[in-house]
């Protein structure tokens, strides 16, 4: 039917990053040598990358999208959040093999999009606005720069226009709302308030076992991630002392001011 046919001509093909991190619960402790993290914890998939993925599906729900990809790239057990993309409602996933993952750097992964972009032609990339490992809120921007492509962060809305040429967001910015016109293909950084992730179904996890993950390594991609920097120090934040209670506002006041020294 004619309806059929524009939905395969305009709908879009998503790529969408899933990090494995370091479960948001877990306090994460240096490692021996103070060079890295205690790696043996529970891992999961990076909060804004959940948020990511659950936006990517929505607009393919809403008939805006053709396919959603999931790309995650690290070691062996990354498969284990390209199966949760999956059982939300991925229709594929990418897993992009690098077993030391503390000097994968964002404009490694960055690279690696960028050429998963041209292979898989994708429309669009939307990607969280940071891990909860490292923070560094850079791969997104850095791909979009390598791209060329238009680039919205940090948002908190996404709508995509009938045609799929253009695409309308909301951004959070310090003062407040931005509210910006993107032209396709395009990055995103997805935001906390962008949705709230759906919990996968044990059908949908049964499913999501049958569904493809396509292997590859950097050098099949023809991508150098060797690191630019190194780490020479980690160390955990001093703790802190125990409070103590005071009998009068001039014992805080002469407190503050001859031993905490902030007055």
């Amino acid at each position: 039917s004619i309806a059929y046919l524009f939905f395969e001509t305009m709908a879009l093909r998503i790529l969408v990053g899933c990090k494995r991190v370091i479960d948001y619960a877990v306090k994460a402790r240096v490692a021996a040598g103070g060079l890295s993290v205690v790696k043996d914890v529970k891992h999961s998939l990076n909060p804004f990358d959940e948020i990511a993925v659950e936006e990517a599906i929505r607009l393919k729900e809403a008939k805006k999208a053709g396919e959603v990809i999931a790309v995650s790239c690290g070691p062996a057990k990354s498969s284990e959040v390209l199966r949760t993309a999956l059982a939300m409602g991925a229709d594929r996933a990418i897993h992009v093999t690098v077993e030391d993952t503390d000097t994968l750097e964002p404009l490694a992964v960055a690279k690696i999009f960028s050429k998963l972009a041209d292979d898989q032609q994708a429309d669009l990339v939307i990607l969280g606005k940071q891990a909860i490992d490292d923070d560094s809120n850079q791969t997104a921007q850095m791909l979009a720069g390598l791209k060329n492509w238009s680039q919205g962060t940090f948002i908190s809305s996404i709508n995509v226009a009938d045609d799929a040429k253009s695409v309308s967001i909301t951004r959070e910015v310090d003062g407040g709302l931005e509210s910006l016109s993107l032209s396709i293909p395009a990055v995103i950084s997805a935001d906390l308030r962008l949705n709230e992730p759906r919990y996968a179904t044990l059908p949908n996890i049964m499913k999501a076992k049958k569904k493809k993950i396509d292997t590859f390594t950097p050098e099949d991609l023809g991508v150098d991630v060797s690191p630019r920097q190194s780490i020479t120090k980690l160390e955990e934040p001093a703790a802190r002392s125990a409070g103590i209670v005071v009998g009068s506002v001039d014992e805080l006041i002469d407190k503050l001011k001859n031993e905490a020294k902030v007055l």
